[in-house]
């Protein structure tokens, strides 16, 4: 069944048909171009999400990265491929769907046009040869009644004897006329006829009826081609479908990578000081504390008449000796010189260049980043030094290619940057060493040497040697511990200030008394400090302390990361050692 047979009748509602179904056909077209502007849309939202979360972190960061930010930046480069897959399904809908109609659209009104002027055509030569039809046939009429009056008048003529012959031969000539007149109409008539006939049933059974099989393949044609167009935007998205599924899963394979015990070992090995946790706290018999308010108050008194007086002056109970004026323009020439000490050891970042102002832990472990970094940057100059060799000796061999001095001044700088990054390798895997194997030396062994010897301070204010049972020193006793010095664990560095007589081999054998005298060479305190955290002492050297406690401080941080610094008013008198410079608030005296 076709449209030619079952609907010839139907000209004008299959053209408006044929209008609808075009006008279909590029409203999804519409919808498909709408549809890949909001996949564009949606992909470059995606992006800018990934963008706004994608975590800005340095390299230290990268390398000891928790596996739940690992996982959350494969979630993130999943989601930038999502939306790289959304784009690639804008872009076919463009090229494979949304072009394919926009042409079919046109093709389809091309032909739809042409077979509507061709049908418009047909129905205007039917309708022309049935006006003439109707123009013989109204002659046809007109001569026929005209005939039927003449011959009516020509038998009253003949029937009337009144009139002459020559009126009724008149009258006979005109019916004669007549009659042929509406004999030829009726001819011309019946001929029209017969081609209206003949032209109708050509019109209705043949090209009427092709045209409108046109515009049933036309019709068929658009509604085949929107079947494809939907299965292809479907096929479009099935394409990247495997490649979405492979996204989902490297997520679902990111979130199993999150090892909650792995990152908690990496919360240990970032923020471990490598401090042991403070002792219990001792107690303190109130009773003895009269007895001991007087000598207290004493010592307290004397200390603290030496906040302005220099490092060399002597201090008993009382005063003895007053210091001038330019006393105190040393003592603060030396504060100025240790700040200015301190300043010169920070490195860019605001640490110290041998990270001694971290934790032992937390210090050998940048100490063995910064070895591996130089580790790699020599290696890296190493072998462009041996390129620069390797070319020289080329230009040498022959001097077309290249003139050898030219790489002479390259190759001289290449030897100097090595010979630097090499010392200064050595200068970190030596603290690294330090740091390594020096963590159970107390904090203020070996920081001061005296003539080959070691001078230790111990919490009564006095200083031992040692000394074997001769008196005889232990070089290679202290030059093992020295060689240790530099470690932030241990506390140990070589200090110009530690105390008094460095340099110099004296010592204070003399136990202090019931008055509590310092020993004539006591260091000069540079300032107070409060304790921010409590300390317990496990290494000999150091001092334990409590949060909030006060002390004197009576020699600087000299860049191992402990600070020397004294109590008073305890019950056995006065007593000194070291703390860790990162527990304290110091505030040095103007």
């Amino acid at each position: 069944m076709g449209w030619g047979t079952e609907l010839w009748d139907q000209y004008d509602n299959l053209a408006t048909h044929t209008q609808k179904g075009i006008d279909f056909l590029e409203r999804y077209g519409s919808f498909i171009r709408d549809r890949s502007a909001i996949e564009i849309e949606y992909a470059g939202k995606l992006r800018r999400l990934v963008k706004n979360y994608q975590p800005k972190k340095s390299k230290e960061d990268e390398e000891n990265e928790f596996s739940s930010f690992q996982a959350f930046k494969c979630v993130l480069k999943e989601v930038a491929d999502l939306a790289g897959q959304r784009e690639v399904v804008a872009e076919n809908l463009q090229l494979q769907v949304l072009q394919g109609i926009s042409l079919l659209a046109k093709n389809l009104r091309d032909e739809r046009k042409k077979s509507l002027n061709e049908g418009a055509l047909l129905t205007q030569n039917l309708n022309s040869q049935i006006a003439s039809l109707d123009r013989a046939k109204r002659n046809y009429e007109k001569a026929f009644r005209e005939a039927e009056k003449s011959i009516d008048s020509y038998q009253k003529a003949d029937a009337d004897f009144n009139l002459s012959r020559a009126e009724v031969e008149k009258q006979r000539n005109n019916m004669n006329i007549r009659c042929n007149q509406s004999e030829d109409a009726k001819n011309e008539y019946a001929n029209q006829l017969q081609k209206t006939n003949k032209l109708q049933q050509t019109h209705y059974e043949t090209s009427l009826p092709e045209v409108f099989n046109r515009l049933q393949e036309l019709d068929e044609k658009r509604t085949r081609g929107l079947k494809e167009f939907i299965k292809g935007a479907a096929d479009v998205e099935s394409a990247v479908a495997p490649i979405i599924a492979r996204c989902l899963e490297g997520m679902v394979k990111a979130a199993d990578s999150i090892n909650e015990k792995e990152d908690s070992l990496k919360v240990i090995e970032k923020y471990q000081s490598g401090f042991q946790p403070p002792g219990d706290l001792p107690f303190e018999d109130l009773s003895k504390a009269d007895s001991d308010t007087s000598n207290n108050s004493q010592n307290y008194t004397s200390t603290s008449g030496l906040n302005h007086l220099t490092a060399k002056g002597t201090t008993t109970q009382k005063l003895k000796k007053r210091v001038g004026i330019f006393g105190i323009f040393a003592s603060n020439k030396k504060i100025v010189e240790a700040c200015i000490q301190v300043k010169n050891n920070l490195s860019t970042d605001g640490m110290k260049e041998d990270f001694s102002d971290l934790p032992p832990t937390q210090r050998r472990k940048k100490l063995a980043a910064k070895v591996h970094e130089l580790q790699q940057k020599v290696s890296q100059e190493q072998a462009a030094s041996e390129g620069l060799m390797k070319m020289k000796g080329v230009y040498e061999a022959n001097s077309l290619l290249g003139d050898p001095r030219s790489v002479e001044e390259q190759l001289n700088e290449s030897v100097t940057k090595l010979e630097k990054l090499r010392q200064e390798l050595e200068r970190y895997q030596k603290m690294l060493d330090q740091a390594n194997s020096h963590t159970q030396h107390s904090p203020q062994a070996n920081r001061v040497i005296q003539n080959g010897q070691r001078s230790s301070r111990h919490s009564n204010g006095s200083s031992n040697h040692d000394h074997d049972d001769h008196g005889e020193d232990h070089p290679d006793h202290d030059a093992g511990s020295l060689s240790s010095s530099a470690s932030p664990e241990s506390g140990l560095g070589t200090s110009h200030t530690s105390l008094p007589g460095s340099g110099q081999g004296s010592t204070n054998d003399q136990p202090i008394n019931d008055e509590m005298y310092y020993e004539a060479d006591a260091l000069q305190p540079l300032g107070t400090c409060k304790a921010l955290y409590p300390f317990d002492a496990t290494s000999e050297g150091s001092i334990p302390m409590s949060e909030g406690e006060e002390l004197l401080v009576i020699e600087l941080d000299q860049g191992d990361g402990w600070t020397r610094v004294r109590r008073l008013c305890s019950p056995s008198g006065w007593e000194e050692g070291f703390v860790p410079t990162s527990y304290i608030e110091s505030t040095l005296y103007a």
